[in-house]
């Protein structure tokens, strides 16, 4: 269950807020009725799923791309070094 709680009310409420996410909860944290952060259990599994998944696929894309005929890829990263 997501709630939402205002920015004030989260750092008057921390401890009970800490409770809620052992209890299950996810908490969206609000500053002027806008959401600024997400207040989640630690080591969210599918959060990392979702990462890795990202991951390969930019591996995938990466290696799937033809490669660039005359690219140098040192001379690029010198180039903006100087």
């Amino acid at each position: 269950m997501n709630i939402e709680i205002g920015s004030y009310e989260a750092k008057t409420k921390l401890p009970e807020l800490l409770r809620g996410i052992q209890a299950g909860n996810r908490y969206t944290i609000t500053l002027r009725g806008e959401p600024v952060a997400d207040l989640v259990p630690a080591g969210n599994a599918a959060g990392n799923e979702d990462a890795k998944a990202a991951v390969d696929q930019m591996r995938q894309l990466v290696l799937s791309a033809p490669p660039i005929k005359g690219l140098n890829v040192k001379a690029l990263i010198d180039e903006g070094r100087a």
